[in-house]
This record gives C-alpha cells, sequence and structure tokens, in this order.
C-alpha cells in the first residue's frame, strides 16, 4: 500500500524530464538506425558492397537489438530503466565512433552491432519510464508520443544528415553524433530516477520485488503460454518490420533508381514516411485508449499497412501523386504497431510484463533483420549487370519481387492481428490467455 505521507504523484514536469531523456536516448538509436540508407551510395562505394552485403551491414543492426530484448524487459523489471539507458546509450556512442573509424566490412559489422546492442534497451526502458512515470490510463498516448520521439532522429537521418556528410563527409558526421550519444550517456546519468519515489514522489505502479534467476527464465518460458504472446511477436515483425526494411535502407534506391528522383528527394519522401509512422503512432495509441480496445486500431492500421504495399509491389510506376498517398498512408498505417506493446503487456500477469515486452519488440526487429539481407539478395539473384561505378543498378521487377516479399509478410502479420484477443485496455484477469 502507497504511503499516504508522501506527496502526491509527481508533477507533469518532471515526469516529462525523465521521458525527455529517455526519448532523447532512443532518438539518438533511430537516427543510427537508418542511416544505411542515406549513405547507401558511399558505403557500398567505400566498402566495395553488392546489395546483399550492404544488406548484412543494415541487418547486424538488428541482430544485436534484437537478442537484447529479452534480457532488456528482464533487466527492466530487475534493476529499472536508469542503468540501461545510461548503459546503452554509452555503448551506441562508442559503436557509431568505431564505425565512423571503420576501415573495412569486419569492422563496419562489429560496429553497427554495437550500435545495435546500445540501442536495444533504448524502447523497453523508455516505455517502463512512461509506465512508471506516468498515470497508466495515457500509457498507450505515452507510447505514441514516444514513438514520434525516435521517429524524429529518423527524420533527421534524412535530408539533414545528407546535407551535413556533403560539407563534412559521413565519416566526420557519424562521429559527431557519436560523442553526442556519451554527453547523453553521461546527462542522463546525472538526472534520470527509475521510479517517482526516488524524487519523493508517489509511484503509480505498485513496486515488484526483484526476480532471480530461476525465476526469470521460469517466467520467460511461461510467457509463451498466453496466446497473445506468439501472434503479437509476430505482427510487427510484418507491420513494423517492413516498413523499417523500406526505409532503412531500400526505399531511397527505388526511388533513385526507378522513380528518377535525386537522392535529397528521396530523402524528403523517407522523411515523410517517418513522419507519418510517427503521426500514425500517436493517432493509434491515443484512439485504442479512447477507445479501449486494442485490436481494431492495431487492424486498421494493418490494413492500410497491406494496402500501401501492394500498391508498391503491383503498381510501382503509379503516378507520383498515387505512389507517394500508398506510401504515406502505409507508413502511417505501419504506426499502429504501438499499440501492440499496451496489448502484449495487458495479454499476461503484471510480473511477466517487462519480459512480454521485451519479446514483443524482438518480434519488431526480428522482420527488419532477416528482410533486410533477404531482399538483397533477391535484388542480386535478379540483377542484370548495369552499374555505375561500384554501385550496382537494378531492375524494376527485382524490385518488384523484392517488395513482394514485405507483402506477403505484411499479410501474414494482419492475419495474426485478426486473431489475437482483445483485452479491452485492462491489465490481465486470472483465467485469460
Amino acid at each position: 500500500m502507497h504511503d499516504t505521507t508522501l506527496p502526491p504523484h509527481p508533477p507533469l514536469r518532471q515526469a516529462l524530464l525523465m521521458w525527455a531523456l529517455a526519448a532523447a536516448a532512443y532518438m539518438a538509436g533511430f537516427f543510427l538506425r537508418v542511416t544505411p540508407g542515406v549513405l547507401n551510395v558511399q558505403l557500398m562505394r567505400d566498402f566495395g558492397l553488392d546489395a546483399a552485403q550492404l544488406g548484412n551491414l543494415a541487418s547486424s543492426y538488428f541482430y544485436f537489438y534484437a537478442a537484447s530484448q529479452i534480457p532488456t524487459g528482464i533487466a527492466n523489471d530487475r534493476w529499472g530503466p536508469k542503468a540501461l539507458i545510461v548503459f546503452g546509450t554509452c555503448v551506441t556512442g562508442l559503436g557509431t565512433l568505431l564505425f565512423a573509424a571503420a576501415p573495412n566490412l569486419p569492422v563496419a559489422l562489429l560496429a553497427r552491432g554495437m550500435i545495435g546492442l546500445g540501442h536495444g534497451v533504448a524502447w523497453v526502458s523508455l516505455l517502463e519510464i512512461s509506465a512508471r512515470w506516468f498515470a497508466p490510463r495515457v500509457f498507450g498516448t505515452m507510447s505514441g508520443l514516444s514513438l514520434s520521439a525516435g521517429t524524429l532522429g529518423a527524420v533527421l537521418a534524412q535530408a539533414p544528415l545528407l546535407a551535413m556528410t556533403r560539407r563534412l563527409g559521413w565519416r566526420p558526421s557519424l562521429a559527431l553524433v557519436g560523442l553526442a550519444c556519451l554527453a547523453l550517456s553521461a546527462l542522463a546519468w546525472r538526472v534520470i530516477r527509475n521510479a517517482p519515489h526516488e524524487r519523493g514522489w508517489r509511484d503509480w505502479l505498485a513496486p515488484q520485488p526483484p526476480h532471480d534467476a530461476a525465476q526469470v527464465w521460469r517466467g520467460l518460458r511461461e510467457v509463451w503460454r498466453w496466446r497473445n504472446t506468439a501472434l503479437l511477436f509476430v505482427a510487427p515483425s510484418g507491420i513494423c518490420g517492413a516498413f523499417l526494411t523500406f526505409t532503412t535502407l531500400w526505399g531511397t534506391p527505388f526511388l533513385v533508381q526507378q522513380r528518377g528522383f535525386t537522392p535529397a528527394q528521396a530523402s524528403w519522401v523517407i522523411a515523410g514516411m517517418l513522419i507519418a509512422f510517427s503521426v500514425g503512432g500517436v493517432f493509434w495509441g491515443r484512439l485504442s485508449d479512447r477507445l479501449r480496445a486494442r485490436k481494431l486500431p492495431y487492424g486498421l492500421g494493418a490494413v492500410a499497412t497491406v494496402a500501401g504495399f501492394a500498391l508498391l509491389t503491383l503498381w510501382p510506376r503509379a503516378p507520383g501523386v498515387v505512389l507517394l498517398t500508398g506510401l504515406l498512408g502505409g507508413a502511417l498505417g505501419s504506426g499502429a504497431m504501438v499499440v501492440g506493446f499496451a496489448w502484449a503487456k495487458e495479454s499476461v500477469p503484471a510480473r511477466l510484463a517487462g519480459t512480454a515486452t521485451g519479446v514483443h519488440n524482438t518480434g519488431v526487429m526480428v522482420g527488419a533483420l532477416l528482410q533486410l539481407p533477404l531482399l538483397g539478395w533477391v535484388l542480386d539473384a535478379l540483377w542484370d549487370g548495369r552499374h555505375v561505378g561500384a554501385v550496382r543498378l537494378y531492375g524494376l521487377f527485382a524490385f518488384q519481387a523484392a517488395f513482394g516479399v514485405l507483402l506477403a509478410w505484411v499479410v501474414v502479420a494482419a492475419v495474426c492481428v485478426a486473431l489475437a484477443a482483445e483485452t479491452h485496455a485492462r491489465p490481465w484477469a486470472e483465467g485469460a490467455r
């Protein structure tokens, strides 16, 4: 029971301060997540890469990110989000500095892996900060705002990064980002607190006792007993994974090589999709909270995502306005994946909420880490031999085949959303499955 002698719950300004620093760490990692798409020509030229190798370089981030998710959820349950945010942002900064200095592909792969590992703790920790410092009734809304903050980093990694690399070069530009991450890590260590009671305010959530090793592994096995865990693991691998694969890497080459966009114009299109994704996260999260429902908003977003990738696959030569509308609509729909985090937490007992969140976010990353190199393999398999310098050029059919893989994945994901059990925005209840 809460100590009634404590002041009320934390004031909004205190909660926002904690959230803002955690969101800044997430934003920095999201910036670095999508840089291969902007720097694809420079990376292929400097490291001598084909499409499959470039896809593997981009996906090495996601391998380490995905591998960190379940341990991150468990560690948040045990130690709280502050330590993970400080550690993760520091590792992200060091990885970025190493990538900026990488002399060859193996070192670049290691550096991207470090960035993925460091950023892998950011999202789950940001959600934990949101859950601990804000009222439970606004968790869906805060999840959407958190996604928006992170997506702002990806937007800054488009035209602004392109302009910076033209002035400074891509290596010095990324080195500056790495130094900024190290400074942010130090600031987070100084300011962030795990929960309101550490600043003298009343907690929103009842404290949970830390688990021993046996409890941790038992919980990890147990979380899969609930049907929604598996369905909500697969769903974001398509709904969000396909969006990440397109915006992280393969969207820019398609727009430049097949639609005649300049690199700067393509970066603005990708930025527009990222903004639409961010807006979608806020919209779907807020709608889900207001309706007290998870399945309907997520399902509507899934349908919009399917429509966007269907247009991209079946009519890639659509008039510019039609294509852009489809891309933005699909991105807006993809933002519905944010509903899945609240849905996953509500689908299991409270003691497993952090673990369920980590499992769910692993599903998000599994899609991208598999799709990025898979699409590169498809493009290389259908390559007709054209190139400009060390950079390969791919035909329209090759891109259609690659995007068809994403379309099929999104359809499967939408079916999983339809099959998941509705929680009506309520915490897990005894007897639920």
